[in-house]
């Protein structure tokens, strides 16, 4: 990488991760109220593959060529005029709107960072963003009370493994929906697991016999037609995902966006950061083997985040 380069992540044409491609492009330079930061961690999320794939292109249309990412963690090299709220140095994690942190350098309004917490990792700062302000706005959805029942699918996933923390520490009866290779996760953080697949709605019924109060889906529209079947009012059914579905019934569609706040970030980055929230990372990757960390993660088996780590590929 010559000087006065950085390295990006691209693609053409949508498609599978075998369109994605990394290229040298101009380093950025921050306008007034912006940073510019080295990349240390950037995690991947399904939204990133939906976007590349096309299945969003009616709600996320790309223009090509087309960068991607979100999640972001790194060192502050270049500070732009009028920003005095961090100094080049200093150690960040946040997000881009410009689908452009999946790069060595990218430049991003200074209310979208916060300061990285000193005992917080570099790959769980920076693939803590999507993941964690997604999982506090669909907790915040079902709005929960202690005593209650919330069901989840997908529980052990990269959303689900935080969604399911953060109803414990509700005081939260929480059914983690997953398979069987997860439920001694589950157990080990105070869910009760019930594998997916046929018979379900029998399992869920004898794991909550008086009901279940509350669902959050993470997964796809069957389990929105589940919850509806179980007795869940529809204003207690959330769904990242589902959203024609959720039109249909009368569920809450409360994700990333509606929760995009510093301070919302700071709370979950504290959460993790002191250990009361488990962030597991899954795998990481270089920044040129992206195309490889997302065939792994449409495989949708993964537990925990996966991680491509920018300038640590340099």
């Amino acid at each position: 990488m010559a000087a006065g380069e950085a390295r990006a992540v691209r693609f053409d044409r949508y498609g599978g991760p075998e369109v994605l491609y990394v290229t040298s492009i101009d380093m950025p330079v921050p306008d007034p109220g912006e940073v510019v930061v080295e990349v240390r961690a950037a995690g991947i999320n399904p939204g990133e593959a939906g976007i590349r794939s096309g299945a969003m292109h009616e709600m996320f249309p790309a223009t090509f060529p087309s960068g991607e990412g979100s999640d972001l963690a790194g060192v502050v090299t270049a500070v732009g005029p009028g920003v005095t709220e961090f100094d080049v140095g200093d150690e960040v994690l946040g997000f881009s709107l410009r689908r452009s942190s999946h790069a060595t350098h990218t430049a991003v309004p200074v209310g979208q960072l916060i300061r990285k917490p000193p005992g917080l990792s570099w790959e769980k700062a920076g693939s803590l963003y999507v993941a964690g302000v997604t999982a506090y706005a669909a907790v915040r959805a079902v709005a929960p009370r202690p005593g209650e029942t919330v069901a989840v699918s997908a529980a052990a996933g990269g959303v689900g493994s935080l969604v399911v923390q953060l109803l414990v520490l509700k005081e939260v009866v929480v059914l983690g929906i997953a398979g069987e290779g997860n439920a001694q996760w589950l157990r080990d953080h105070g869910v009760i697991p019930v594998s997916y697949g046929d018979g379900l709605a029998d399992r869920l019924r004898e794991a909550a016999p008086d009901g279940v109060d509350a669902f959050i889906d993470l997964f796809g529209p069957d389990y929105l037609d589940l919850a509806v079947d179980l007795g869940v009012p529809p204003e207690r059914i959330e769904t990242i995902i589902s959203f024609e579905k959720a039109a249909e019934v009368g569920a809450k569609t409360e994700g990333s966006m509606d929760a995009s706040t510093p301070e919302v970030l700071s709370e979950i980055a504290g959460l993790v950061a002191s250990g009361a929230v488990d962030l597991d990372i899954a795998d990481t990757f270089p920044l040129e083997r992206v195309a490889d960390a997302f065939e792994v993660l449409e495989r949708r088996h993964t537990h925990g985040k996966i991680v491509l780590l920018p300038t640590n590929s340099q």
